[in-house]
């Protein structure tokens, strides 16, 4: 065991987490070595190593998953340990022994550890050999389908059903019936194969109405183990976390400490030297009950490392080098709130499909007063088809959950990002939700407000008139930037109207039934006055603001107090805002301009009812279907594959193919062709 600190560790990863285990190791004046796949060549994580070895093609399975390649980049380079950082292997038993067998030290738990919890149903068992809470279920590997409904019949639905080897929401399904348990054990079975290799299946109860809540806990090599309190991961769609924070709005001191002394004793039981996460299913009386146990550094570890103080990497780094934790559990404390939202490159509007090119704007907000951004990413750089979504990760830190809140409502609304599409939107849409802002949610809480997706007119502003008065605001920039404009016959120099008609749609984020505000711009001593006429009065607001044409962010002063940041973009004649949320579509015209305006055509949208296109940019893995087939409403048509996730296209109706217009392994664009019925 050695007690002396390294001088230069290799990260077995890319991405934010590869960037933030490098930001720790600079800290402590311990060199880095990237590794890199083909496609990453201009990542930023290889930018920011003080050495980098590239360890195959793009596919993750041929680089990134590759032990021998990432042992080989340590010997090559001197590297004297390894940080996994998450996913790829750093859960995998057998990297982590290869580390010890070839005298290279694993900064995370010891193999035993990592083998005896990975196994979704070996932990079960040691969990309740430890006295931890655990769901009633199945605990052996389950061999059919039919044995699957039977067991599930037994345990009483709903039920959930889990690949043993399970993580991030692959290969998980809840049943509700004999049905949905045969259905879900197949495809279960099969995710699992193909995700993880191992295929084994179990059930449990499904427990309803829950909060995902987790304890961090940190072990090192002299028997020492803390918790460093918990953080609800509630907010998830289809079993992926959107937001966590810490502490959790739910859990009480009592339950905090029961929580955490079985996550230690659990910790414990395994020998468990590193950071690593105990995750609990939480009732609404506040029972709690044993999921698994992550051996390795969590995606949202950041709140926790904003509460407590402590950094969560350089903690794991100092125990893989013999070191002894330097607090006690009496030392841990829990300072405010703490909250991150995960950027992933996925489109909200088109039910999150993934979104990959090239990133022509990217400006994080300005990581001060207490706002943090951990990223993996930079303007101008490509966001690759082959991994992940995530592009960054969000945290705020606040004295408490309101201040949280506001503070990462202001960084969303802050956050540019363009050239691809991102979930920005439906973050600050839940950061506005009623239900999320008092705290009452399950992990049900997306699926239940949210049943049609999340559309452009999901969200409506708290207030339609200050965006229609903003986006008057920015007509009236446009026109000051066009009469600076020189050459201008002396004597016919442009003259600014002061009235406007912002047309709009009775919904924001569509111009759909449209209606007409009348409005009034006046501008003295740099305030710029805006009269909004309506049948009970005037609204007015006076807006101050350095703001110029061709900025994306607009920052604005609004009647003295109200501080706000849109994001704006001109398309043509429209304007469209982004405040919050909500998406507000307009035309600002002069009341002639908005006369004619109505006199218009109402442009119909194309025909594609009788075409099947690319919903993703993606690999097109399969064709279902060939000319002449008869098909019917429902039927697979196609897959892609996008990020690490395999999407079918079904048909949406009946109809015969005329024409297949893409090969298996192409390399498709949103909208492409891919199947023309007759």
């Amino acid at each position: 065991m050695t007690t002396k600190m390294f001088t230069k560790i290799l990260i077995a990863n890319r991405g934010e987490i590869a960037c933030r285990v490098m930001s720790t190791a600079k800290k402590m004046g311990i060199k880095t070595v990237a590794v890199y796949s083909e496609a990453d060549q201009e990542a930023r994580h290889v930018q920011l190593a003080d050495e980098a070895v590239c360890i195959g093609p793009a596919p993750s399975r041929e680089s990134y998953l590759v032990i021998d390649r990432i042992i080989q980049a340590c010997k090559d380079t001197g590297a004297q340990a390894v940080h996994p950082g998450y996913g790829f292997l750093s859960e995998n038993e057998q990297f982590a022994r290869r580390c010890e067998e070839e005298g290279i030290v694993f900064i995370g738990p010891k193999y035993q550890s990592i083998a005896a919890m990975g196994d979704k149903i070996a932990s079960k068992k040691l969990a309740i050999e430890a006295k931890v809470n655990t769901i009633p279920g199945h605990n052996e590997a389950i061999a059919s389908s039919d044995e699957a409904v039977k067991i599930a019949q037994g345990i009483g639905y709903p039920v959930m059903i889990k690949a043993s080897a399970g993580g991030g929401g692959k290969g998980l399904r809840v049943a509700f019936n004999d049905k949905e348990t045969a259905e879900g054990f197949a495809a279960c079975k099969t995710e699992a194969m193909s995700s993880f290799g191992d295929d084994r299946i179990f059930i449990e109860k499904f427990v309803e109405g829950p909060r995902h809540i987790e304890i961090q806990v940190l072990g090192d090599s002299h028997g020492n183990v803390v918790y460093l309190n918990e953080r609800d991961c509630s907010i998830q769609r289809r079993h992926q976390k959107v937001i966590e924070e810490a502490p959790s709005p739910f859990i009480d001191p009592t339950t905090r400490k029961a929580m955490g002394k079985q996550a230690v004793a659990l910790a414990k039981v395994v020998n468990y030297q590193s950071a690593g996460t105990v995750e609990f299913v939480v009732g609404k009386d506040k029972s709690f009950y044993f999921l698994e146990m992550n051996t390795r550094l969590q995606v949202e570890h950041p709140v926790t490392e904003s509460i407590t103080g402590l950094d969560l990497v350089e903690q794991m780094i100092r125990v893989a080098a013999g070191e002894k934790l330097a607090f006690k559990q009496e030392d841990v404390k829990l300072d405010g709130w703490s909250m991150e939202c995960r950027i992933n490159a996925d489109d909200p509007f088109r039910n999150f499909l993934p979104s990959t090119g090239r990133l022509v704007k990217y400006r994080p907000p300005e990581s001060v007063n207490g706002v943090r951004v951990d990223t993996g990413v930079y303007e101008g750089g490509e966001i690759p088809m082959y991994y992940d979504s995530m592009i960054a990760k969000l945290i705020v830190h606040g004295k408490d959950r309101s201040e949280a809140i506001e503070k990462m409502r202001s960084a969303l609304n802050d956050f540019v990002i363009r050239g691809i599409h991102s979930n920005i939107p439906f973050q600050a849409a839940l950061l506005q939700h009623p239900r999320f802002v008092s705290g009452d949610f399950t992990t049900g809480f997306i699926a239940e407000e949210y049943p049609e997706g999340f559309k452009k007119d999901s969200v409506q502003p708290s207030d339609p008139k200050r965006l229609a008065a903003l986006a008057a605001f920015m007509r009236y920039r446009y026109l000051e930037h066009i009469k600076m404009i020189d050459g201008q016959l002396a004597g016919h120099e442009m003259i600014i109207a002061k009235k406007f008609v912002v047309v709009t749609g009775k919904k924001s984020g569509s111009m759909n039934d449209p209606v007409e505000v009348p409005i009034r711009v006046e501008l003295k001593d740099g305030i710029y006055s805006v009269y909004i006429d309506e049948p009970d009065g005037v609204s007015r607001y006076d807006i101050v603001s350095h703001w110029r044409p061709g900025q994306i962010c607009l920052h604005a002063t609004m009647n003295g107090i109200h501080k706000v940041t849109a994001q704006v973009e001109r398309r043509g004649v429209r304007h469209l805002l982004t405040l919050d949320g909500a998406h507000f579509e307009c035309m600002v015209l002069s009341p002639l301009g908005a006369e004619l305006q109505r006199r218009m055509p109402v442009k119909l949208p194309p025909d594609t009812s009788k075409l099947v296109m690319s919903p993703m940019p993606g690999l097109l893995t399969k064709i279902a279907v060939k000319v002449g087939d008869a098909v019917t409403a429902g039927q697979k048509l196609a897959s892609i594959e996008a990020m690490k996730m395999e999407n079918t296209i079904s048909a949406l109706q009946d109809g015969v193919v005329s024409e297949i217009c893409a090969r298996e392994g192409d390399s498709l664009a949103v909208d492409q062709l891919i199947i023309r019925f007759e």
